[in-house]
């Protein structure tokens, strides 16, 4: 059994003369993404390994995060812009040691893909986490595998 969680980037900013793939977090963006991993953490939620979009908004969430885990973290540029299939490839090359990780992006391709694999539709408020049990051995068996949401939290509801 595999665990799954996607994780939108904090709120951002989009100051003057600033490409999108620079964009930094807002300071609502810091404090919520601060919230949330917190409440993650405390609420015994397992990560192994965090994924992230090289893009500076998601990076710094994923960074944000990690203060709360200490995890291993690497970046890939399929998850700036994805389409449904950018996620697939990403967690195909997921290390199967791993049982659980947590991958950082942006919309509208994160929930398009939370949508592909669920029948709970949603739409990712910035700094929405939702965590997926897959039922594989595999990462590589992700596509064919059932899954299952267990839980879709927003930083305003927690």
């Amino acid at each position: 059994m595999k665990r799954l969680i996607l994780v939108r980037h904090a709120k951002s900013d989009w100051p003057e003369e600033t490409e999108d793939f620079d964009r930094p977090l807002a300071d609502k963006g810091l404090q919520d993404a601060m919230n949330m991993s917190r409440f993650l953490k405390n609420n015994d939620i397992s990560i192994e390994y965090f994924v992230s979009s090289p893009a500076v908004r998601a990076l710094n969430t994923c960074k944000i995060f990690n203060q709360a885990y200490q995890l291993d973290c690497s970046t890939n540029e399929k998850l700036y812009n994805p389409s449904e299939r950018n996620f697939e490839s990403v967690i195909y090359d997921l290390d199967d040691n791993l049982s659980s990780v947590a991958i950082f992006s942006h919309n509208n391709g994160i929930s398009n893909f939370a949508n592909s694999i669920s029948e709970d539709i949603f739409h990712f408020p910035t700094c929405g986490v939702a965590g997926f049990e897959v039922d594989c051995e595999s990462w590589s068996e992700f596509d064919g595998a059932k899954k299952k949401l267990l839980f879709f939290y927003e930083p305003g509801k927690i």
